[in-house]
């Protein structure tokens, strides 16, 4: 058993970026480590913890935590603890105990198995030094964090995911019309956060509905594991508080709303990141708020970041869209009427972005140079004068220049460009398109009779209900059997044949009863879905909806039915009723009418005459027009034409027909100006910031440059083999992978009966059974980690075959690695990440590392058995370590460029950055003063971790020519 004592310094096999480690607690079973450098304490079995005791040697450079390196003359071990004798640089003799090591050192020898005989295969040194230049440039890349997920590349999802995931800390609301893909671009900055560390703990807060949804896009298209909490979770948690036991956590708002202690509980856990889907159930005003904006407020105030979703964050008007910027930043969006106040002023600024837009080669006119000058400031009129030179073809790309900085600075200094996003359909373009068919039904004779004794103009809305409530004979047939839409579904339905059908009406009971109907009169095969069943049970039903040849041709939903899932690959909607307000409308029609859809959509709507289904069918069609396009001004329209539009809704309305006509008018008109209105001001200035104000192609363009399938397929074969693990091909495009008879160890996250992978985005979008291998994959990251991590391909030695060198020719290649320890919120893979440095030394102690391409050189080495290798390595001792000390000596020199331009990089980015911030924040209140704080403190803490960057020997390569 590994001998433990408090002190001892150790390093961690897998995690060598912690530095070195001191023993701070043990018993028979665990042992405690705190790593200095980052400030991290780790708990490990003493029976299998990937451990490597810090011992070095004589002839060693060691340094101390303080700065100060000796020459190690000797090593005396007392108690289990180890001091280091040696010289200064200036000859002074000096002791170092081993608990006053620096905490930067690196432990790893390949030298030292090199000399003892301990060589390994050829393949995997070039595995080792492949896996450190992909794991270079993967932590450069600027799309670092978009190129794993299992997502479309869709431009404006990418933007607002680069824009929003590079903040520290964001807090924005991502309010992209419905079907738009806001799950995808929450998941794409969630992922990006995470995978350069900017966030490590997060909070997923849903309507119950979406939970297990959630759950499952996090983890099929994001590779994200995320852990779902309910109270029985929560009781068998071994910690007094279960939020501490998970990084990743997804629950149900009502949970947490419903259970004080568990919300406590949450609010004390340190979370780094929120995000609350369908946030518009967050109801807000200054005189009340319901429990939801209550707990997400709380939350929100402990938790840095946030993110709130809703495709309709205007559906109960201005306030209910100053209280969702109210959770983002109560700072800045703390008083109602200074906020409309605030709304008011962009009108003319609006016609001024118009101009600028739509004039590209003619001069501003003046009173539109007036609104730039008066919103942007004095400093803004060079760039206004440039666009008043008459057009020139030598002038056309400074022009260009100009009205690109201009909206640059209109978009900075726009009211909420900096905390919202929102895409329209309209702007985005692609969908399929919409046709609506009304199909009057005539009253039935008990409804009729049902309806004179009812109150309740909801009935009027939904007559089962008042048949059901008023008709009370013992023998009553279902509603079903009376009401003549159903006849008429399952006419429609058997005139569809195969074709999928959503239906969706407004109470669970109705779908329920619904679907039993469908099931009893024609046989056809149904699903039903409904907020009383379980998550599983839903997403069964879901799963049987899409089913291609064996599953259900129908689904009935409830109105939770259009919140949250998609159903795309159908298209044709029935809406049995219709609901009261228009964005529950939009949200049903878009759970087929999103992006995916690749047919139009047929809405049909069947309605009862006489009645408010009736009124309402007009009142969408006609006055809205929210059947045939989406409907953003609807909700505004339906505030102030409600109450007209009431009486038409009530049992026993007599109201004319030509006072209807009347109000259906007065609608169409001012939904024209408010949609009007919505195109002009802040909404232009919004739809500018949200998909971004120059193309995304070249983005695009990136991320798939990066991919490299082929590349990437060709490495994890190397690596499958390396670590023994299966892999054949299944396709031109797949591999099947599998655990192998002589496996070294576990490979992560490979079942044990294996899993069919593929390297092709187009591939793993078609193919969900599939695994999307990406540089991103935790198979790919874990995968690399453990080459890195390991001695795999540290040492080799092998045969030369070049015919212009003498027999006998020793050529040395060493792998040096420059690295820095930090914590990881600073961000440093971006300006340092591990840095391979390849030196090539010739017996002439000359670098040929320039000369040499490593490709070219790995080309003609043959493999020498490992008798022989290590025969040759005892003969070339004296010249190896010769030519090893010159290696060293030329890596030395190539360190500090590299860290110098590190440091340069991080105070170029952070300097430009804090100029705009603080430009910004004069005319802009929304940026808050501690991003400017985070990013000077963070700067100073980078420079200075870079600063303290280390060479480390990784991997060495002897090379005899023969």
């Amino acid at each position: 058993m590994t001998s433990f004592v408090s002190g001892q310094r150790w390093i961690s096999d897998t995690e060598t970026e912690q530095g070195l480690g001191t023993v701070l607690t043990f018993d028979s079973r665990m042992v405690t480590l705190l790593f200095p450098a980052t400030g991290e304490t780790r708990l490990y079995s003493i029976n299998n913890c990937p451990l490597t005791r810090v011992e070095f040697n004589p002839g060693d450079r060691v340094e101390s935590h303080e700065g100060w390196t000796i020459l190690v003359t000797e090593v005396i071990e007392k108690n289990g603890l180890l001091t280091y004798c040696g010289t200064l640089p200036d000859g002074q003799t000096r002791q170092l105990p081993e608990a006053e090591l620096g905490n930067h050192i690196r432990f790893n020898k390949p030298q030292d198995r090199l000399l003892a005989g301990q060589i390994d295969q050829n393949s995997n040194f070039t595995l080792r030094y492949k896996t450190l230049q992909y794991n270079y440039g993967l932590r450069k890349s600027p799309m670092r964090g978009l190129i794993g997920p299992r997502t479309s590349l869709i431009p404006h999802q990418l933007h607002i995911a680069r824009e929003v995931s590079q903040r520290h800390a964001p807090r924005v609301m991502l309010a992209d019309e419905v079907g738009m893909g806001k799950t995808i671009e929450a998941g794409l900055i969630l992922h990006q956060q995470l995978i350069t560390g900017r966030a490590s703990r997060v909070l997923i807060l849903l309507p119950e509905s979406l939970v297990h949804q959630w759950l499952v896009e996090m983890l099929r298209r994001f590779n994200l594991r995320f852990s779902v909490f309910d109270e029985e979770r929560c009781r068998q948690s071994p910690d007094e508080n279960p939020f501490n036991t998970e990084q990743l956590i997804i629950c149900s708002i009502g949970f947490l709303c419903q259970d004080e202690e568990r919300r406590k509980q949450a609010l004390e856990a340190d979370f780094d990141l929120l995000i609350v889907d369908e946030a518009h159930h967050l109801i807000w005003s200054e005189e009340e708020t319901n429990t939801e904006y209550q707990c997400v407020e709380a939350l929100s105030q402990q938790i840095p970041g946030l993110l709130l979703l809703t495709a309709t964050p205007e559906q109960m008007g201005a306030k209910s869209h100053f209280a969702h910027l109210r959770l983002l930043d109560p700072d800045r969006f703390h008083d109602l009427a200074a906020f409309e106040a605030e709304e008011s002023r962009y009108e003319p600024v609006a016609e001024a972005v118009q101009e600028l837009l739509g004039n590209e080669n003619q001069a501003l006119p003046a009173q539109a140079r007036d609104h730039l000058i008066s919103f942007l400031g004095e400093d803004s009129k060079p760039l206004i004068d440039a666009l008043d030179k008459e057009p020139d073809q030598d002038d056309e790309e400074a022009r260009s220049t100009a009205r690109t900085q201009l909206l640059r600075r209109l978009l900075d200094r726009h009211g909420t460009g900096r905390v919202m996003f929102r895409n329209t359909r309209a702007a985005v373009g692609g969908f399929s398109g919409r046709a609506v068919q009304g199909y009057p039904q005539v009253l039935p004779e008990l409804y009729e009779i049902a309806l004179e004794e009812e109150s309740n103009y909801r009935h009027n809305l939904y007559p089962e209900l008042a048949y059901q409530a008023q008709i009370r004979v013992d023998d009553m047939d279902p509603w079903w059997k009376v009401d003549p839409r159903v006849d008429w579904l399952m006419n429609l339905l058997k005139l569809l044949k195969k074709e999928k059908v959503l239906v969706i009406c407004a109470n669970a009971n109705t779908a329920l009863d619904l679907e039993n109907a469908l099931r009893i009169l024609s046989g056809i095969p149904a699903a039903v879905f409904h907020e009383n069943m379980s998550i599983i049970e839903r997403d069964r039903a879901a799963a049987y909806f899409a089913e291609e040849e064996h599953g259900a041709q129908v689904l009935v939903c409830s109105e939770i039915g259009s919140e949250g899932r998609n159903f795309q690959f159908a298209h044709h909607l029935v809406l049995f009723d219709l609901p009261e307000h228009p964005d529950l409308l939009e949200q049903r029609i878009g759970r087929l009418d999103r992006i995916g859809q690749t047919e139009a959509i047929k809405i049909h709507v069947p309605y009862l005459l006489g009645t408010g289904q009736e009124a309402l069918f007009h009142w969408y069609d006609q006055g809205l027009n929210a059947f045939a396009d989406t409907c953003p001004a609807g909700s505004m329209v339906q505030m102030q034409l409600g109450e007209e539009l009431v009486p038409y809704l009530q049992p026993g309305s007599q109201t004319s027909t030509e006072a209807m006509d009347t109000l259906l008018n007065q609608a169409t008109q001012l939904n024209q100006q408010q949609m009007e209105h919505l195109h002009k001001g802040r909404d232009r200035l919004l739809e500018l910031n949200s998909r971004g104000l120059i193309s995304n192609e070249d983005m695009i363009n990136d991320i798939e440059e990066q991919e490299q399938p082929r590349q990437l397929k060709r490495f994890m074969e190397k690596l499958f083999e390396g670590f023994g693990v299966e892999a054949e091909d299944y396709s031109k495009h797949c591999l099947v992978i599998r655990p192998g008879s002589h496996m070294i160890t576990t490979f992560p996250g490979l079942p044990d009966d294996g899993m069919t992978v593929t390297f092709y985005r187009e591939m793993a979008l078609s193919r969900e059974d599939m695994h999307f291998l990406t540089w991103e994959h935790p198979i790919v990251s874990e995968g690399m980690d453990m080459v890195l991590t390991s001695e795999l391909g540290n040492t080799s030695v092998a045969l030369l075959k070049n015919k212009a060198l003498k027999p006998g020719t020793m050529l040395l290649e060493a792998i040096y690695v420059v690295e820095t320890s930090a914590d990881r919120t600073l961000q440093l893979d971006r300006y340092l990440p591990a840095t391979p440095i390849r030196c090539l030394i010739d017996p002439g102690f000359n670098d040929l590392s320039e000369k040499v391409a490593f490709d070219t050189l790995n080309a003609q080495l043959q493999p020498l058995k490992r008798g022989v290798a290590k025969k040759l390595v005892n003969a070339q001792r004296a010249p190896f370590l010769a030519m090893l000390d010159k290696a060293e000596g030329y890596s030395k020199d190539r360190v500090q460029p590299i860290v110098n331009q590190a440091c340069q990089n991080l105070l170029t980015d952070v300097t430009e950055e804090i100029k705009r911030l603080a430009a910004l924040k004069v005319v802009n209140p929304n940026v808050r003063s501690e991003e400017i704080e985070y990013l000077k403190n963070r700067a100073a803490l980078g420079h200075q971790a870079l600063q303290k960057a280390v060479l480390r020997l990784d991997a060495l390569r002897i090379m005899i020519a023969g």
